[in-house]
């Protein structure tokens, strides 16, 4: 089993910062890709960005690049989301995810059902 434990979120005003952070516990060898995804009230689960802590490989969605940012730390099974450039419209309950023998192509990186571990969520607020 692996534990993912997230914190950084908040209420910030638009165009503010965030970063957020996401530790991983427990059996941590075989779930080396990290994501976030984000969730708003009344919206599907969209995939953010993922990183993977064997390769430092990133992905995320074009709509987010320049904005978002993930960044990771291997000797701390940690990955961290930071945010600039906040829009009211990034308001969700972030999550992290934890994976890695389901996520084998590219695709899959984008993909909620390949990964194997959910943290709690975070809650992030953006205020116009």
């Amino acid at each position: 089993q692996v534990q993912l434990v997230e914190s950084g979120g908040g209420l910030v005003q638009a165009g503010g910062s965030l970063r957020l952070s996401c530790a991983a516990s427990g059996r941590t060898s075989s779930s080396y890709i990290m994501g976030w995804f984000r969730q708003a009230p009344g919206k599907e689960r969209e995939f953010v960005a993922a990183y993977n802590l064997r390769t430092t490989t990133t992905y995320a969605t074009d709509s987010m690049k320049g904005r978002f940012t993930i960044s990771g730390d291997n000797a701390k099974n940690t990955v961290y989301l930071q945010m600039n450039t906040l829009k009211p419209d990034d308001t969700a309950v972030y999550y992290c995810a934890a994976g890695g023998p389901k996520i084998y192509s590219s695709s899959h990186y984008y993909l909620a059902s390949h990964y194997d571990y959910w943290g709690q969520g975070t809650q992030v607020t953006v205020s116009s």
